[in-house]
This record gives structure tokens, C-alpha cells and sequence, in this order.
């Protein structure tokens, strides 16, 4: 199946020194548009801190349908990051570092085992391992933007994508054991900049 991992960047930098509860909130709002966004075209594994994963069971994907699927849901967050500045009148720490954060969402294809461990459903297996370690990687150091969709050569080969087409540009990582991994990304900042000159009136 498909494994996606969206990571909201900057908000352990946004928890130092701001005020805990409007930050949870901040975050719960901001996940809950990010999932809603995601569904029904995923289903949600589970919540980890800043972070969403879900998966779709699927040997193969319609390319076009997951990159409008993970490109909306980008556009929703900042959409509502947006909202939440503009709405707000608090002068809090938190609220006022709100505008910093942004998301990067990690895609790939293999396979995995779902078991259920007292009544809650985990998902295992090496692929699941894999999405998990390109959480860190040297993506934006390398674009220099921290907002960015990155799609493993397994999820374009599931999807059908020729990646030169589209124009994801190539990327590898290596993490120790799992050896060296062959990645693609798309600039989302770059790609919500457009959405917003289009939008604008």
C-alpha cells in the first residue's frame, strides 16, 4: 500500500518558550485540517506528536489523484495557518510564531503488516521503517524551502509517474542498514505561491 507521513516543521522551535496551550491547539487545529484534507483517500494510522500518518491499501495508485490529494492537503494547511493569523488577536508566543511553521509530507509504496495491540491497530515491516527515517533528511537545506512533498522511487513506480515529466527533482538519502534510498521532490512552497497568484484578485 501507499504510507504518507505529513510533519509539521518548526513546532518544537514553536513549543520553546511559548505558552503550551495555545500551541496544542494550534496543532490540533492544524492536524485536524491536514487529515481531513487526506481523507477518504487515506485512512489514518495514527497521530505521532506533530505528526499525521495514514495509508491506503493499493498495489497500484492513480498518480494524478495522490499528487492532487497530497498538493490539497498542503494548500488546506497553509490555507488555515492563513486563517488562524489573520482571526487571532492573541499576542501570546505561540500565536505570534504560528506563521513559522510549515509541512513536509513523506510518500512511499511497499509493503507491511497491520496487527491490532490492545484494541489499537499498528502498522510493521520495513517500509514502514523507511517513510519513518526520511522524516530526517537534507531536503530543505538543499531547496531551501522547508514546505516540500517527498516521493520515494517505489511511489512513483506504483503510481505510474515519470518524475522527469512532472518535474520532481532527484534526491538520495542513506541511513545506515537500509542503505541508500532514491528519492524525488516537489517544491510545495513553490507550488502554493502559484496557487495563491492565481487565487488573488
Amino acid at each position: 500500500g501507499c504510507l504518507v507521513i505529513t510533519d509539521i516543521t518548526g513546532y518544537t522551535g514553536l513549543l520553546a518558550g511559548s505558552e503550551l496551550e495555545h500551541a496544542q491547539d494550534a496543532l490540533r487545529d492544524l492536524l485536524q485540517t491536514v487529515v481531513g484534507a487526506l481523507r477518504p483517500s487515506f485512512r489514518l494510522a495514527k497521530l505521532e506528536g506533530d505528526a499525521a500518518f495514514v495509508y491506503v491499501l493499493a498495489e497500484r495508485i492513480d498518480g494524478s489523484q495522490l499528487l492532487d490529494t497530497l498538493e490539497a492537503a498542503y494548500f488546506a494547511f497553509r490555507r488555515r495557518l492563513e486563517g488562524i493569523s489573520r482571526a487571532t488577536t492573541c499576542d501570546c508566543n505561540a500565536c505570534i510564531r504560528l506563521p513559522a511553521l510549515d509541512l513536509k509530507l513523506i510518500a512511499h509504496h511497499g509493503s507491511f503488516v497491520r496487527q491490532r495491540l490492545y484494541g489499537v491497530e499498528e502498522l510493521t515491516g520495513t517500509d514502514i521503517i523507511v517513510v519513518h527515517r526520511l522524516l530526517k533528511n537534507s531536503v530543505a537545506e538543499r531547496i531551501g524551502a522547508r514546505g516540500y512533498l517527498l516521493l520515494t522511487d517505489a511511489c512513483l513506480s506504483a503510481a505510474s509517474l515519470s518524475p522527469e515529466e512532472i518535474g520532481l527533482v532527484e534526491h538520495r538519502e542513506t541511513y545506515g542498514e537500509l542503505g541508500e534510498v532514491v528519492t524525488w521532490i516537489h517544491d510545495l512552497e513553490a507550488a502554493w505561491q502559484r496557487e495563491r497568484d492565481q487565487r488573488r484578485v
